[in-house]
């Protein structure tokens, strides 16, 4: 009997309940997955990581730029020994504030 290599790591047979789920198992628990429809009716399902509206300024302009130049410089700068004890110097001590209830 020949084997014959799958892309697959394992393949199983699900089938869709009444309501139109699937269990998938523990392991995607929790995950958010990305659902894929082909017009041949394939359906395919790839595990995404999500980014928070608040973290999207990551990915836009102006700050994507800025970022891009960051990892330039930082690529062509030798890497200095920083004076510790200077920089310590020069920090500006922060006001703590009262924790407590919120109103």
């Amino acid at each position: 009997m020949k084997r014959v290599a799958s892309l697959a790591e394992g393949v199983e047979i699900k089938v869709v309940g009444k309501s139109g789920q699937i269990s998938l198992g523990k392991r995607y628990a929790g995950r958010t997955l990305r659902l894929e429809r082909r017009t041949d009716g394939t359906v395919v399902l790839t595990a995404v990581a999500m980014v928070p509206e608040t973290q999207l300024w990551t990915l836009e302009e102006p700050h994507r730029s800025r970022i891009e130049r960051g990892l330039t410089w930082a690529a062509a700068t030798e890497p200095q020994e920083a004076d510790v004890e200077g920089l310590l110097k020069g920090r500006t001590k922060r006001v703590k504030r009262a924790r407590g209830r919120r109103r």
